[in-house]
């Protein structure tokens, strides 16, 4: 967590998962070049390269993009989503190795710059079968390149949450773009049909597992309340509140998290100022709320972050009433101190 712009802290579990994602990196271009080394001893050093570092590239990116997902479905891929940043900018700097290589290889021997030759040598779009697919490719690495360049919480701050999410969102443009340039690319030329049947599985395991989350995610917005002459709305039952963990409900239009800790309860806004992410989906860890994706903390009274860091989330008023947690629709300016409801203390009324 960080109110201003800090250095990267590494602690233990940023060195063990940056240490197996170098680790996997390393070893799978190895081998593939070992292997490709043995099976085409005709191909010269730099194609070996290429194909390595844009397989590589475009095998992470799948991984990137399923990690969200999955973890909506089941909270044990919590840890992969951990740093998942520095998945994304590993996956730009082997696409980058590629390119590179690509345009070196390709386009470098002419009397016209390399970069101009690459945008300009093929303009067949009208054409499937030669439609420029490496203006794709070019085109992916550079919203990798942006995502990867403004990947710091300094950047989250300054370009605004909205824009920054805007910009990270690309991602799938990306990715479609990855998919038009392997298959109008390699898939064009390549006599095997592994590739094309690899390609095709990868791009129904991203949109089935996205699918899936989205499908869950929906039950929770569909399952809506009105509210009561009273103006409150019957949220949940305590006891399907697992202590120190909470309840996500949609009211009005807005997902709630509500707590349950130390005989009390409390809701606040599920959504956290860092990146949007679940609140409820997190636990209470030290007296705080800390969200599941990167650790960022709340207090369940207040909303707030504790000192000296400045976020702040809205607050509902609760209150139990015969078993059962009613909450007041009307969220409250983030920040604001609700006292917790008493569980053992509770309304016979509404």
């Amino acid at each position: 967590m960080s109110h201003q712009y800090v250095a990267v802290g590494w602690n233990r579990q940023k060195r063990v998962y940056d240490l197996v994602l170098l680790a996997g990196i390393v070893s799978y271009l190895g081998i593939f070049i070992a292997l490709g080394n043995l099976l085409f001893p005709f191909a010269t050093a730099e194609t070996l390269i290429i194909r390595a570092a844009g397989s590589a590239a475009f095998l992470l990116l799948h991984i990137v993009l399923c990690v969200g997902p999955l973890c909506r479905l089941d909270s044990r891929f919590l840890p992969l989503l951990y740093n998942r940043r520095h998945l994304g900018v590993a996956t730009f700097l082997l696409g980058a190795v590629h390119g590179v290589f690509g345009i070196i290889q390709f386009h470098s021997l002419g009397d016209k710059n390399p970069l101009v030759s690459l945008l300009t040598a093929n303009r067949n779009f009208a054409s499937l079968e030669e439609f420029p697919f490496q203006q794709l490719g070019f085109f992916a690495l550079v919203i990798l390149f942006l995502m990867a360049a403004t990947s710091h919480d300094f950047w989250l701050r300054n370009l605004t949450p909205p824009v920054w999410k805007f910009l990270h969102m690309m991602v799938y443009v990306a990715y479609a773009s990855l998919v038009g340039h392997v298959t109008l690319g390699l898939l064009q030329s390549e006599t095997s049909p592994l590739m094309a049947i690899a390609t095709g599985l990868g791009l129904i395991v991203v949109i089935g597992l996205h699918i899936a989350a989205a499908s869950r995610e929906n039950r929770v917005d569909s399952a809506k309340s009105e509210p009561t002459n009273t103006g409150l709305v019957d949220a949940c039952a305590v006891e399907s509140i697992a202590e120190k963990y909470a309840t996500i409900v949609s009211i009005r239009g807005e997902r709630v998290a509500i707590f349950k800790y130390d005989g009390k309860v409390s809701a606040i806004s599920n959504v956290c100022r860092h990146q949007n992410g679940p609140l409820g989906e997190g636990k209470i860890i030290d007296g705080c709320v800390t969200c599941p994706w990167h650790g960022y903390q709340y207090l369940p009274e207040t909303g707030t972050s504790p000192s000296p860091l400045t976020e702040k989330v809205a607050t509902f008023k609760t209150r139990v009433i015969d078993g059962r947690v009613w909450i007041d629709p009307i969220p409250l300016e983030p920040g604001t101190r609700v006292e917790p409801s008493a569980i053992g203390r509770e309304s016979k009324t509404a």
